[in-house]
């Protein structure tokens, strides 16, 4: 190894490697505790893997967290290299036809929008469970577990802007530009996300909650990484964002008041204040300018763009499924307690 390539590796600022969940995950983690192109056993596959299993999403989250601040200690030549892009093309495959099989047949971008546009009258997901009867414990367990999205909120849904034109990339921009803090560090969301973490008595480091995250947490992160690091998914990654905005606003009025309700402090319930109005402005600008431009100019990603909308629903709807299951169990949704 270079005296260069030893320099980064030995300084980078990520996380510690997580502990593995199985042999797909132990492959991922031992190979990058050494140098960079050290080969992979040729018998280990993802072929018979569960596709949002703990094992699976775990190892596919390690790949991808080597573009973003990967770990300490680990080469940075692991991000392109050619054996461990080859293992997880193959978990990506199974991944993303789990997916396409589990979201239903293609439809229209319109038809997927105008589905979340009117919330039911009978919602019961997380954000009503924690407005009206969460406690300060389930809070904390939310955003623990929502610290692997929180964290890097915003910085998957970037990588579309080069693959945009026109209005739809202006509009992405601006958008993001609100996401970013508006030049103002203190004011980027995920810095609101670490400040509401603060507030709850949680570890603000990035990466600190990823081996007590959920499988169904993992997969719901995987789900913007993938999107965002393959161009021929810039639809899928238009429709994951118009999803997120869409729905944001709403969601995070209920949690702002479930915040109050139990106490919790200025910082925790200013990061869902903060969204419900940002989003709603947000929520507008996407659709009528980010789709709205995107189909304009390449009209046959239309059903590229509702399967972002509905993997997106179909992936956050798991998780919800998880979390209430634990909690109207009186028992921690955490792998492993805080």
């Amino acid at each position: 190894m270079s005296t260069t390539a030893q320099a980064a590796r030995d300084h980078t600022p990520g996380p510690a490697l997580p502990r593995s969940r199985g042999e797909l995950s132990r492959t991922v983690r031992q190979a990058l505790t050494r140098p960079a192109g050290t080969p992979l056993p040729q018998r280990v596959t993802a072929a018979h893997a569960d596709p949002y299993g703990d094992d699976l999403q775990l190892a596919l989250y390690l790949c991808y967290e080597l573009h973003y601040r990967s770990f300490v200690g680990v080469d940075p030549g692991w991000e392109w290299e050619p054996g461990l892009l080859r293992l997880r093309a193959e978990m990506e495959h199974s991944f993303l036809s789990a997916l396409r099989a589990d979201t239903g047949p293609p439809r229209k971008a319109a038809e997927a929008l105008a589905d979340i546009l009117v919330e039911p009258v009978d919602g019961d997901g997380p954000s009503h469970f924690l407005k009206e009867r969460g406690e300060l414990w389930q809070f904390r367990e939310y955003a623990a577990q929502r610290s692997l999205y929180h964290l890097k909120e915003a910085d998957p849904h970037a990588w579309v802007i080069p693959r945009l034109t026109g209005r739809a990339k202006a509009a992405m921009v601006a958008v993001e530009y609100d996401e970013f803090g508006a030049g103002r560090p203190e004011r980027i969301h995920a810095r609101l996300f670490a400040d509401l973490m603060a507030d709850l008595g949680l570890d603000t480091a990035y990466g600190r909650y990823v081996d007590t995250a959920a499988a169904e947490m993992l997969t719901s992160v995987n789900l913007m990484s993938l999107f965002g690091l393959h161009r021929a998914l810039r639809g899928a990654l238009v429709g994951h964002f118009a999803a997120v905005e869409t729905t944001s606003s709403p969601g995070s009025r209920r949690l702002a008041h479930g915040l109050r309700r139990v106490g919790a402090g200025p910082a925790a319930v200013h990061f869902y204040a903060e969204h419900v109005e940002a989003d709603a402005v947000h929520e507008q600008i996407v659709r009528r300018d980010v789709v709205g431009g995107l189909l304009e100019t390449e009209p046959f990603l239309d059903e590229d763009i509702a399967f972002g909308v509905d993997a997106t629903e179909w992936t956050e709807a798991r998780l919800g499924i998880h979390l209430l299951t634990a909690w109207r169990d009186g028992r921690t949704s955490l792998r492993t307690p805080q």
